[in-house]
């Protein structure tokens, strides 16, 4: 079981992880030994997220989500399959724990009066600036 707020926890049997060849530092070591983490979670079908919690993490996840609903996580940061598979456990509680967070509500707000004239001063100064810039012409002399 791992647990991922006071609410929410997550049975080590909804986890898949595949061990596969990583790129990256070890050497010799990195062409033989299967160091980095795949790991699987079926958000769709996890009965142990509620509703909200579900939409949200499938929103953060981005391109990590399979269409079917599965989030892959690879992990291959160290080079040890023990520290990769927590690396990769820690940063699937990670985005639970985020997505769980309820958004705060937008409020609509609007520019003060004050601000406006600033705007709008900046935006004539701005203007001057590049009108005398431009050449003269003759018809006005």
């Amino acid at each position: 079981m791992i647990k991922i707020t006071n609410t929410i926890s997550i049975k080590k049997n909804e986890i898949q992880e595949d061990f596969i060849r990583a790129s990256g530092p070890g050497g010799q070591n990195v062409n033989k030994v299967a160091t980095a983490v795949q790991l699987r979670f079926d958000v769709r079908n996890s009965p142990s997220l509620p509703d909200e919690v579900r939409e949200r993490l499938i929103r953060l996840a981005g391109k990590r989500m399979t269409e079917d609903g599965v989030l892959i996580l690879e992990a291959k940061r160290f080079r040890t399959q023990d520290r990769n598979r927590q690396d990769a456990v820690d940063r699937l509680t990670d985005l639970i724990r985020k997505a769980a967070k309820k958004p705060r509500p937008r409020r609509k707000t609007k520019p003060s009066p004050a601000s406006r004239q600033r705007r709008l001063d900046g935006k004539r100064r701005r203007s001057n600036t590049k009108r005398m810039r431009q050449s003269v012409s003759d018809s006005e002399s």
